[in-house]
C-alpha cells in the first residue's frame, strides 16, 4: 500500500470513532465573542483567562516592538537575544519569585526541553498520570526511568517514591500545577513535602495557574504561591505566555544556577530561533497590565463562582474544580459532538475534548471561563446547556 492509502485508513478509522478532529478557524481572536463563518459566537473555549490577547495596550506594544524587527533572525546563544527578551525574563523572575526566568517559544519546548536537560538514564521521573503531553513526551524523551502515579493519589506518589529511591541516579517530580483537562489542582504543599522526604527536585507546569492565583506577596506566581511554596520547594517552575498572558511562548523560572544551566544544555532553546521581538513586547505589556489591574484576576474569580452556582442550581454535573476550566463529564463521543454542534447552533463557541486527549470514556465539553465574560453571557450559556443536555437525554436533570 502506498503511504496516502495507509493514512486514509487511519483517519477514516478515526472519523469511524467519532475521534476525528477538524480546525475551526475563527476570523479574530474572542473577546469573548468570536466571528466564525460570517456568524458570531459566544467563546467558552479560549485559554485568555485575563482578556487580554485583545487589549488595545497589548496590541499597541506587539506593534512597537514589530518596529526591532520581524523575527529574532537567530537562535538567542547567537545572536537571537534583544534587550526585550532580557526584560521579559526579568519581568517574569520578579513576578514568580524566582530569582531568574528563561524563554522559550512554547511550553512544550520548555517542558521537553527542561526535563531532558535535568535527567539522563541514570535518573528518575515520577510523573501524574493526568500531565500534560508535554510533560509526558519529555519523561519519554530524557530517557530516565519513568513512573507514573494515579491522579493526586499521595499514597500512589509515596510508593513510587521509595521505588525510585531504590535506583541510583536523581528523582524528579513532574505535575500540573492546574490539570488542563479536569481543572483540578494538584496537592502541591503535599507533594512538596514527600519530595522533601525523599530528596526529589519538585518540577510543575503552571500553565494554567500562573497570572490567575497566587499568594498575597505574589499574586500571580501561580498554583505554587498559593499553596505557600517557594522557589526552594518548587526548584523547577515552567509557565505559559499564550493563557493568561493572552500572547505566546512560554518560560521556565527558578534558581541562578538552574537557568544557566539550561541555557547551556536545554535543546529547544539552544537550536530555536528566538522569540520574535513583537511577541516578547507583547508579552511585557501583557505582564505589566496583570501587575497594575489585580481586579483582572478577582473578575475572573466571580465568574468562576457564578457559572458554579448556576450550575448547581441548573443540577448540572459539575466537576470539582475550583479553576477556569468547568468540564462536563459525558463520556460517549458521538453525544459530546452532538451537544457541543447544538450549542454552536445556539450561538455558543465550547470545547468537545475526547480520547487521546482524555481517557476513553470521558469525552467532555470543556468549558473555560475568562475574566472578559459577563454573568448574563454565562447565564445565557447554562441555560442553553440545560435544554440541550435534556434534549440528548446526555445528563438526567
Amino acid at each position: 500500500m502506498t503511504l496516502d492509502q495507509i493514512l486514509r485508513q487511519r483517519l477514516d478509522e478515526r472519523r469511524r470513532r467519532n475521534l476525528y478532529r477538524e480546525v475551526k478557524t475563527l476570523d479574530s481572536v474572542p473577546n469573548p465573542l468570536a466571528r466564525v463563518d460570517g456568524g458570531e459566537l459566544i467563546a467558552f473555549s479560549s485559554n485568555d483567562y485575563l482578556g487580554l490577547a485583545s487589549r488595545p495596550e497589548v496590541i499597541a506594544a506587539q506593534q512597537a516592538g514589530a518596529e526591532l524587527g520581524a523575527g529574532a533572525t537567530a537562535s538567542h546563544l547567537v545572536n537571537g537575544h534583544l534587550q526585550i527578551h532580557q526584560q521579559l525574563q526579568y519581568d517574569l523572575a520578579e513576578i514568580t519569585g524566582r530569582e531568574a526566568a528563561l524563554v522559550f517559544s512554547s511550553g512544550y519546548m520548555a517542558n521537553v526541553g527542561t526535563l531532558c536537560a535535568l535527567l539522563g538514564r541514570v535518573d528518575n521521573i515520577i510523573s501524574d498520570k493526568l500531565n500534560h503531553a508535554s510533560l509526558i513526551d519529555g519523561a519519554r524523551l530524557c530517557g530516565a526511568n519513568s513512573l507514573r502515579f494515579p491522579h493526586n493519589d499521595l499514597d500512589g506518589l509515596r510508593r513510587q517514591l521509595r521505588r525510585a529511591a531504590g535506583r541510583d541516579g536523581n528523582i524528579l517530580v513532574a505535575v500540573d500545577g492546574v490539570y488542563s483537562m479536569d481543572g483540578d489542582l494538584a496537592p502541591l504543599a503535599e507533594i512538596a513535602r514527600l519530595c522533601r522526604e525523599f530528596d526529589a527536585w519538585l518540577m510543575v507546569d503552571e500553565a494554567h495557574g500562573f497570572g490567575v492565583m497566587g499568594s498575597e506577596q505574589f499574586p500571580l506566581a501561580g498554583s505554587c504561591a498559593a499553596a505557600g511554596l517557594d522557589q526552594s520547594q518548587v526548584p523547577v517552575m515552567m509557565g505559559t505566555l499564550g493563557k493568561a498572558a493572552g500572547n505566546a511562548g512560554a518560560f521556565v523560572a527558578g534558581s541562578r544556577a538552574l537557568i544557566d544551566y539550561l541555557v547551556q544544555f536545554a535543546r529547544p532553546y539552544i537550536y530555536t530561533t528566538g522569540m520574535p521581538p513583537a511577541v516578547a513586547a507583547g508579552c511585557v505589556a501583557a505582564v505589566n497590565l496583570m501587575r497594575s489591574e489585580p481586579a483582572l484576576p478577582q473578575r475572573l474569580e466571580s465568574n468562576i463562582a457564578h457559572f458554579r452556582h448556576r450550575a448547581r442550581q441548573l443540577n448540572l454535573p459539575l466537576a470539582d474544580s475550583p479553576s477556569a476550566i468547568q468540564p462536563l463529564l459525558l463520556g460517549c463521543e458521538e453525544t459530546v459532538m452532538a451537544v457541543a454542534a447544538q450549542l454552536e447552533q445556539r450561538g455558543f463557541l465550547v470545547g468537545a475534548i475526547r480520547p487521546p486527549t482524555v481517557p476513553a470514556g470521558t469525552a467532555r465539553l470543556r468549558i473555560t471561563l475568562s475574566a472578559a465574560h459577563c454573568h448574563s453571557q454565562i447565564d445565557a450559556l447554562l441555560d442553553a446547556l440545560a435544554v440541550v443536555l435534556q434534549e440528548n437525554r446526555a445528563v438526567r436533570l
